[in-house]
């Protein structure tokens, strides 16, 4: 049966903390595209398709044709960074689009100037904000970031927004007491809790404005109970976290293909070279630490090895990553697998990924957008499994295992969007394929 979904009408405001690198790329990507300057290569809303019904029907719609989505003319952007560059100025100064296309688009970039950020510099201690708002405790920052979103809304004419964290890593720590409870956060922004991070401070003010929230960093940020609680009391979704994108993308192609044929991995070593301002930022420990995380819990949940011991029980996994200046956006990684076939037989893979990281992680930003906007109007509330495709680290019910081979992750996201139209789901193998067996014996 098809689920009501409230139609897209009116302008949806996207609004991103952090108009760096990635924010600016997916921006300026958007209005090139408009002005049919580009095509949105990379986004599954806008390119990609899903097969309805049997094979035979030939039936396979584009997936903005099939769902109804925010149509990209009906978009307006805005956000915060604690650097005063206008999305112009500030996609310049990350060098990933080249001027010409960036010159194409100046005027609409040159209107977008960011909010003054909630910042504190103990989670980011790489970066010097300048555009920063000065307030006493973390609940006047949260109010003030309240303010900012329902003035947005206004002044813009939007009917809904949504609110994807693209700002930088911030430096690692666990989930502790105030974060277990909505009473106990909030009495924390009130008391200046230092456990509470900025990008928690945004979450905080998009759920209670019922804005949906994806995290796109490998932050905790609203992956806590305090947050989980205030989404479902706001009937908001909610996703994260950190956007699979570069050298994890390869790992969640390569390892279920690994898997499926059941071939042993002893060891896998992953090394980047990356100069962005994300780069920067992770060249500290404690940021590192919390990409590590993110980064490292891929393989396991893929290779299973307390499932597989003899293929994977003494695998060893490392990652690294390097700040360096001269590459820019254009993130390197490498990747030594070491792997073992029939009889025990050593082998070896090597992955060398010369990618373009905001190229790659524009278009994700743009499909979160999006099919978060469809998760509201469909009163989906809470933590978005099926958004899992996108994030290296995806966000679970408690006690739920996450899923990260990708190709699983899909079949899940497309069965959710023919759930939501009141189509039939289909599995690899579907019911008319055991059907037509059944014929042949």
């Amino acid at each position: 049966m098809k689920q009501s979904i409230t139609q897209p009408n009116g302008r949806l405001g996207v609004l991103l903390p952090g108009l760096g690198a990635v924010a600016t790329t997916m921006i300026a990507g958007v209005v090139a595209i408009k002005k049919g300057l580009s095509k949105p290569v990379g986004s599954l809303t806008q390119m990609g398709s899903l097969r309805l019904g049997k094979p035979s029907d030939n039936n396979s719609p584009r997936i903005k044709d099939f769902v109804p989505l925010a149509d990209l003319d009906d978009l307006v952007f805005g956000g915060w960074d604690v650097y005063s560059d206008n999305v112009y100025q500030a996609a310049l100064q990350a060098k990933v689009l080249e001027p010409g296309l960036l010159n194409a688009v100046r005027a609409e970039l040159e209107t977008i100037v960011p909010m003054k950020a909630a910042f504190d510099k103990r989670y980011a201690k790489n970066l010097e904000g300048t555009n920063v708002k000065e307030a006493d405790t973390r609940y006047e920052l949260a109010q003030a970031l309240i303010d900012d979103i329902e003035q947005f809304k206004a002044t813009n004419g939007c009917s809904r927004l949504v609110m994807i964290w693209c700002g930088s890593t911030e430096i690692y720590f666990e989930e502790s007491a105030v974060h277990a409870s909505l009473a106990s956060f909030e009495a924390g922004l009130r008391n200046n809790d230092p456990a509470i991070a900025p990008s928690m401070l945004y979450a905080y003010a998009a759920l209670k404005c019922g804005v949906p929230f994806a995290n796109g960093a490998p932050n905790l940020t609203v992956d806590i109970p305090a947050l989980h609680e205030l989404a479902y009391l706001t009937n908001t979704p909610i996703a994260g976290k950190d956007f699979k994108t570069g050298q994890t993308l390869m790992k969640t192609i390569v390892a279920p293909g690994l898997h499926a044929r059941a071939l042993g991995v002893t060891g896998w070593f992953s090394t980047n070279i990356l100069g962005n301002r994300d780069g920067l930022v992770l060249d500290d420990p404690d940021n590192f630490k919390t990409k590590e995380v993110s980064k490292l819990s891929v393989l396991d949940e893929i290779f299973k090895p307390e499932e597989n011991h003899e293929l994977y029980g003494d695998m060893y996994h490392k990652v690294r990553i390097n700040y360096y200046p001269p590459h820019g956006d254009n993130k390197e990684s490498w990747d030594n697998i070491d792997i073992f076939g029939w009889l025990g037989y050593q082998m070896q893979i090597k992955i060398n990924f010369l990618c373009r990281d905001s190229i790659l992680a524009a278009p994700l930003v743009l499909d979160l957008a999006l099919f978060m906007d469809l998760a509201k109007r469909a009163e989906m509330s809470g933590i978005q499994e099926w958004l899992s495709f996108y994030f290296k680290s995806p966000q679970t019910e408690e006690g739920q295992a996450p899923e990260h081979d990708i190709f699983k992750q899909l079949t899940k996201l497309e069965n959710t969007l023919r759930f939501l139209m009141g189509e039939d789901l289909i599995t690899p193998l579907g019911l008319e394929d055991f059907e037509n067996l059944s014929q042949t014996v």
